[in-house]
């Protein structure tokens, strides 16, 4: 196993762990006391791990340790006060717009990478994923829920919105008025429902949670690293409402730059 580059006091503020073995990185949100609540460090040390991870890693599993994913932000920093070196949101408003802006952005880069086409990303997810934790599981590729897993966008009945990325990838998951739905209500959806309707890969067992992500990871790291990055590039850009012609072309493009690698790599 692998030693992580990222620092360790960056990661003990964020209560992140952080494990290599091989092509898979496992990143585990590690605060179970508190239903591993993120803060403002939590993110920064996410971001800090996407900017470090060595180019061999193919796969990377976000998971929760103890019984949930993540309740979402420490509730503690719903106000104006400082929390543990990090400010209350509130606080927010109170600074100038550029800077204020500047600093969320940087919070978003966190959740963003994860959607980095060099590597498949994988959320592990037990009990209650709320709000930054739904969001942190919805900028994953993939999704795989214990049958305990409870998934829950509160923001909008705090006062507040998503902004952590989570509105895009909801949307292209569920459609629009579902979407709508499950923010503005803030509901629970449970993994029956998050698989039936989109979110959820498969449903397991929590018992089963483990091995269900491990056989997905291996199966996923197994084709070459180049057709992976490529494929998940042209899936990501038909989410989007492209011409027939021009996603046709894309991956005429794609393919024509697999083979001449393919045939570099058997020349040297």
């Amino acid at each position: 196993m692998a030693e992580s580059t990222v620092d360790a006091d960056l990661l003990d503020r964020g209560g992140v762990g952080l494990t290599i073995q091989g092509r898979r990185a496992t990143i585990t949100l590690n605060r179970p006391d508190k239903l591993n609540a993120q803060t403002p460090q939590t993110w920064y040390a996410l971001r800090e791990i996407g900017q470090s991870l060595d180019s061999d890693i193919r796969v990377v599993v976000v998971r929760g340790e103890g019984r949930a994913f993540s309740a979402g932000l420490d509730r503690r920093l719903f106000g104006f006060d400082e929390v543990e070196g990090s400010p209350g949101v509130m606080s927010l408003g109170r600074r100038p717009t550029e800077q204020a802006d500047a600093e969320i952005a940087g919070f978003q880069q966190g959740f963003s990478w994860l959607r980095d086409p060099d590597r498949v990303t994988i959320a592990a997810v037990q009990g209650h994923a709320i709000g930054a934790g739904f969001q942190l599981a919805l900028a994953c590729d993939m999704r795989v829920l214990a049958t305990d897993a409870r998934l829950r966008m509160a923001e909008t009945t705090l006062g507040l919105v998503p902004d952590l990325g989570g509105t895009l990838p909801l949307v292209r998951a569920v459609g629009y008025a579902k979407a709508v739905e499950i923010c503005l209500s803030g509901r629970e959806v449970t993994a029956e429902e998050a698989e039936r309707i989109g979110l959820a890969n498969s449903v397991v067992p929590a018992e089963e949670l483990d091995s269900a992500v491990d056989q997905l990871a291996e199966a996923v790291a197994a084709p070459p690293a180049g057709a992976t990055r490529e494929t998940l590039a042209l899936l990501a850009q038909a989410e989007e409402a492209v011409e027939l012609e021009q996603q046709l072309a894309a991956e005429r493009s794609a393919q024509l730059r697999r083979i001449t690698e393919m045939i570099e790599l058997h020349e040297v």
